[in-house]
């Protein structure tokens, strides 16, 4: 019987490492759970590019957007663990989602494996040219004036644009409408209407409209001023004392996916973004290239969710 068990383990390490020796020989699907036009999109789809040309098989962006991320998320946690289906998650999938939605069709925890950290992206917080503010402290002192007048935009309920937003509406004591999308995108196309007065999101997303001049920039989210728009304040230093708030891009496997494929697939993108071609136009959409192992991705993921789920809580935000 003992050598029986042993001949079955055996076996079945052999055939996970042929599996792992052959993958990849078809084409990987790389879920965005956010609509295109996003900087999730965006990043992921720069991603991609690359790794076909590295991995010599398609690898096509599936975006599949709805309720925070969290069908994206439940697409590849019901995929078979084979190394075919990937996710190219933000935060909220992750991190917070089990803190901000009730039922969740899923549990992230135990359901997807991070396995490398792709990219860090700041908010911004801008403003439609209309609204007559120039400043933090101005958008402050107006929405205390009018308060519930103004609207907000978000890439839609769970989203960082969301989490980010109450955090700054409860730090800086005003009260403003929420106004969620599905994605980015259809949320920069109201912002750029008028239909909404202000958005704090992802910047490579929204960095050409305040290039252009169509947005108005009042300050950056995180505790240091971005590189891409190096005179822009934070929101810290702009008047709200403390904020510090910062999305990221991490790509996810289905649970059980064999470790031989997760370190492949982990070590082909960190090679990736040492390349300084590939770093430049990481940057140059506005966000900054990561980069780390499986054992590294999977620890930040779990001191993520610690630090995410305070600000969830700290900003009473809750999905139905």
């Amino acid at each position: 019987m003992r050598l029986l068990v042993a001949f079955v383990f055996a076996l079945a390490s052999l055939t996970a490492h042929a599996s792992a020796q052959e993958w990849p020989n078809r084409p990987l699907r790389f879920v965005v759970p956010f609509p295109a036009g996003g900087a999730t999109d965006a990043l992921t789809r720069l991603l991609c590019e690359r790794l076909t040309a590295e991995l010599k098989v398609p690898c096509v962006v599936e975006n599949r957007g709805g309720a925070g991320g969290n069908i994206g998320g439940a697409a590849v946690a019901s995929s078979p663990p084979d190394g075919y289906s990937w996710l190219v998650s933000a935060p909220g999938v992750l991190a917070y989602n089990k803190s901000l939605y009730g039922d969740m069709p899923f549990d992230p925890d135990k359901e997807l494996d991070p396995i490398c950290l792709y990219a860090f992206q700041p908010n911004v917080l801008v403003v439609h040219p209309t609204l007559p503010v120039k400043s933090v402290a101005e958008l402050i002192a107006y929405a205390k004036a009018n308060p519930g007048r103004l609207s907000y935009g978000s890439g839609g309920v769970g989203s960082t644009s969301h989490i980010a937003t109450e955090l700054f509406k409860t730090m800086a004591g005003i009260d403003m409408q929420h106004v969620p999308y599905r994605g980015t995108g259809p949320e920069l196309i109201d912002l750029l209407a008028g239909r909404v007065q202000l958005v704090l999101d992802n910047l490579p997303a929204i960095l050409p409209h305040i290039r252009s001049g169509a947005l108005r920039a009042l300050a950056i989210s995180p505790a240091t001023r971005s590189p891409a728009l190096p005179d822009l304040p934070t929101l810290a230093e702009a008047g709200v004392p403390g904020y510090a708030a910062s999305s990221w891009q991490m790509v996810a496997a289905p649970t059980g996916t064999p470790p031989a494929i997760l370190e492949k697939m982990a070590s082909t993108i960190d090679k990736i973004l040492t390349d300084t071609t590939f770093r430049a136009r990481v940057a140059e959409i506005g966000a900054e290239p990561a980069g780390s192992t499986v054992a590294e991705a999977r620890a930040f993921v779990k001191s993520e969710a610690v630090k995410w789920r305070a600000v969830v809580l700290k900003s009473g935000a809750k999905a139905e």
